[in-house]
């Protein structure tokens, strides 16, 4: 599998467009029961593989089941994040991990899914600001952002699974492309939104706490 900033020869079926669209197109190709593990999936990407591993990872984060798809993904992007903050250049899977992926099924179901806003991406992410992709200082905050929503989208919080792993994608879209321009932008969101959490959070525990105060019998 070629990175996609580099040529590749598109399969007959495979969907035109940016890399992006190239390298999810290929999923559909091929006997919808194999097993796409990780292992192989990563092993022809050099600068995007961690990107790609972002991507599969976040997929169980779109089951419409509570709980259920957080508590897979959400370690798993905890485990980019970590590899990314102490300065990794390419994914390190342990063996059981690394044997494991989604059916080609899976895989093609999903970027049908994706691909009409993919449509709509396919002009705006694009290779930009290398700095902000191919720095260490650049990646380790990327990094230190992916653990805490890792950690997020693995608390089975109501109504948060698709919303975090929303904001996964735009960051596995954006490594995947070596946008710096998009990773910059979801930085200054994910800040944004964990420090409204944060004092949100701490607003709840003070009401919490001077309702238990009212309600405790003096």
């Amino acid at each position: 599998m070629n990175s996609p900033s580099e040529p590749a020869s598109r399969p007959a079926g495979a969907p035109a467009g940016n890399g992006i669209a190239r390298l999810l197109g290929t999923f559909a190709q091929g006997d919808p029961d194999e097993l796409l593990d990780l292992d192989s999936l990563l092993a022809g990407l050099r600068h995007s593989a961690f990107g790609m591993f972002l991507f599969v990872s976040i997929l169980p984060g779109f089951v419409p089941i509570p709980g259920v798809g957080g508590a897979v993904g959400g370690p798993l992007v905890i485990l980019i994040g970590l590899q990314l903050l102490v300065g990794l250049a390419r994914p390190w899977l342990p063996g059981f991990i690394g044997r494991r992926g989604p059916r080609r099924r899976t895989m093609a179901r999903f970027c049908n899914r994706i691909a009409p806003w993919l449509a709509r991406l396919e002009h705006l992410v694009r290779p930009r600001l290398p700095r902000l992709t191919g720095s260490r200082l650049a990646n380790a905050f990327t990094g230190l952002l992916l653990v805490l929503l890792g950690i997020l989208l693995a608390l089975p919080l109501p109504m948060t699974n698709y919303l975090f792993a929303g904001v996964l994608l735009l960051y596995a879209l954006a490594l995947i492309e070596r946008d710096g321009a998009l990773l910059l932008a979801l930085w200054i969101a994910t800040a944004a939104g964990l420090l409204a959490m944060g004092l949100l959070s701490e607003q709840l525990a003070e009401l919490a706490a001077h309702a238990w105060q009212r309600l405790r019998p003096g």
